[in-house]
């Protein structure tokens, strides 16, 4: 049986509780409380029972509500050593700071009373030792100045807890609803665990004899969350349980289904080697690019069974010319002659209309290209602005000029929903810092989603994407899209090069064409980002295309209107530097 449990995920779930410990034979706690904040409010609903009874009603109902639907639980059963079995003795306990409720869970007991010195700003209703701890944590916190965890000295806080070791076990969980800290007693008298749950997952559940949780009984999205338990329990579910243990004396502090610090006993940030204490920082940024000499072969064969007797094709394989990247020499060259004309999109990319009116069973287009990329610094603006703030406010005509990057992907409603309240994970994970955010949506596509070909196709869904967590450079694209037009941030499909260099760390995609993302930011302008490698782009990435989406910025299309049967397609990129 756990003492303390504790959940918290990137988006609101309703997991189901099963308190077995209740049922005709069960072990019987002397008391329960759930904790949970219902679609993410600042206010914190508190189910609990003193001295419950075997087939107790309440404990029907965190099995079976619908209203317990949060992204942050915490569970308490208990063993009683100070005070009465009353509801005023059973945690968690919950108190009002900061315009926001917070709850505090205690795994273990103290061998010796805490003794609060001076008045006290907050002050226990019942008789046991977690909540005079708690008044008194929540005091200190609150002379501090700071009203959340998040504006919290860290290292402080698990100061303060080693302090209160000296009165015994103090292993703990405290919330302020947004980030959940969780500290593991010094003295190893109370272990703690945290398992991060990873999606993709179909079902998930855990428990013992006396516990049973069920994340997807009601139905779950494929959510990242981290579980805190003071003992392991049992996989249940189709998904394993993978426990690790929180180092004695360790501090973890967790937000929206992430590790956001871990401080150890040496005020020092510092995880061990695990899934569950991968510690999602701010991506660094990145470091000052050289300007590169790119030279650029483009090969593409169309091969058919039967000769194609016309055909029309639109090639977009111009690299761009502007201030980050110029454009030196190019040139197309089709092994079957035709009528061409060269023109600017609408998005101002470079195209060229071929028709062909001459008979042919294989068609060979290579483009050769010489660029220089200049985008040596694409941050450079930030030490000399303020963070721009998650929502942005569009003047109309602003909105109006960005309107087709500021339009999601045509998408069942439910899926947008859920889409939205992952992206919203993001924001409220980084404290609604725009750029920060994209730093952090960047990173874990890269970091959490699997590079396999052949599993998707063209008309593979952002959604889909999210759900199976795999896909390739258009995939990660079109989701990276998805999720900032969703936030109300506009965006747009690049399709390019990537010089990966016979060593570049970077080998995700070469010889072939690459995606990625370009994000308006105010007051600044397009700056990229390629989530298939996690990297802003630089002096690596070679622009050639930009639209909507894939569609809008494809190499190479065409229209056969005579012959051709089945098709069979080469496509070989190369990059090589020269300077």
């Amino acid at each position: 049986m756990p003492n303390v449990l504790a959940m918290s995920f990137e988006g609101a779930l309703a997991p189901a509780f099963d308190l077995a410990c209740l049922e005709p034979g069960g072990r019987l706690p002397d008391g329960w409380g759930l904790g949970y904040y219902h679609g993410a409010e600042p206010s914190a609903s508190v189910l609990k029972e003193p001295n419950p009874q075997q087939g107790s009603i309440r404990s029907q109902l965190v099995r079976a509500w619908d209203h317990l639907a949060s992204p942050l639980f915490l569970l308490h059963l208990r063993t009683a050593t100070w005070g009465n079995l009353t509801d005023a003795n059973t945690q968690p306990f919950k108190r009002s700071f900061g315009r926001r409720d917070w709850l505090f869970a205690h795994s273990g007991s103290l061998e010796s009373r805490l003794e609060p010195k001076g008045p006290q700003r907050f002050e226990p209703v019942g008789s046991t030792d977690t909540e005079v701890l708690f008044c008194e944590l929540l005091g200190r916190i609150a002379g501090k100045g700071v009203r959340t965890i998040g504006e919290l000295d860290l290292g402080l806080l698990r100061d303060w807890m080693a302090e209160f070791n000296q009165y015994g076990n103090v292993t703990s969980v405290l919330t302020d609803g947004h980030d959940l800290a969780v500290y593991a007693d010094k003295d190893a008298k109370g272990p703690v665990y945290l398992w991060a749950v990873v999606p993709p997952y179909e079902q998930v559940a855990f428990g013992d004899e006396d516990l049973m949780v069920d994340l997807t009984r009601r139905g779950a999205a494929g959510q990242r969350g981290v579980v805190v338990s003071s003992s392991p329990l049992e996989a249940r579910g189709s998904l394993p349980v993978e426990w690790t243990m929180l180092p004695p004396g360790t501090l973890v502090v967790i937000r929206q289904g992430a590790v956001r610090a871990l401080i150890n006993p040496d005020s020092q940030a510092q995880a061990p080697t695990s899934p569950a204490f991968h510690v999602r920082a701010r991506q660094k940024l990145p470091e000052r690019a050289e300007p590169k000499v790119l030279d650029v072969i483009h090969r593409t064969v169309y091969r058919y069974e039967k000769a194609v007797e016309r055909s029309t094709h639109l090639l977009k394989l111009t690299p761009a010319h502007d201030h980050v990247q110029r454009l030196i020499s190019h040139g197309i060259e089709l092994s079957v002659e035709g009528r061409s004309r060269d023109f600017d999109d609408v998005f101002g990319s470079r195209a060229r209309r071929v028709l062909i009116d001459r008979p042919y069973t294989e068609l060979s287009i290579v483009a050769r290209s010489r660029v220089e990329t200049l985008d040596v610094d694409p941050l450079s603006f930030r030490p000399i602005h303020a963070s721009t703030q998650i929502p942005l406010v569009w003047m109309p005509w602003q909105r109006h000029m960005l309107q087709p990057y500021l339009l999601p992907p045509e998408l069942p409603e439910t899926e947008l929903r859920e889409l939205t309240d992952y992206a919203m994970g993001f924001v409220k994970r980084n404290d609604y810092d725009l750029l920060d955010t994209l730093l952090d949506i960047n990173a874990t596509l890269f970091g959490e989603y699997r590079y396999q070909q052949g599993v998707t196709d063209v008309f593979t869904s952002a959604y889909d994407v999210y759900v199976n967590r795999r896909g390739v450079c258009q995939d990660f694209t079109n989701l990276f899209i998805c999720l900032s037009r969703l936030l109300g941030v506009p965006s747009r499909y690049v399709c390019g090069y990537l010089y990966t260099g016979p060593k570049h760390p970077n080998q995700r995609m070469a010889e072939a064409s690459h995606a990625w993302v370009q994000v308006y930011l105010p007051e600044v302008g397009w700056r990229g980002f390629d989530p298939t490698n996690g990297v802003l782009t630089q002096t690596d990435h070679v622009r050639v295309a930009i639209g909507r989406n894939y569609v809008d910025a494809t190499p190479t299309s065409g229209t056969l209107y005579v012959g051709g049967g089945d098709e069979r397609l080469e496509v070989e990129v190369r990059v090589e530097r020269l300077v």
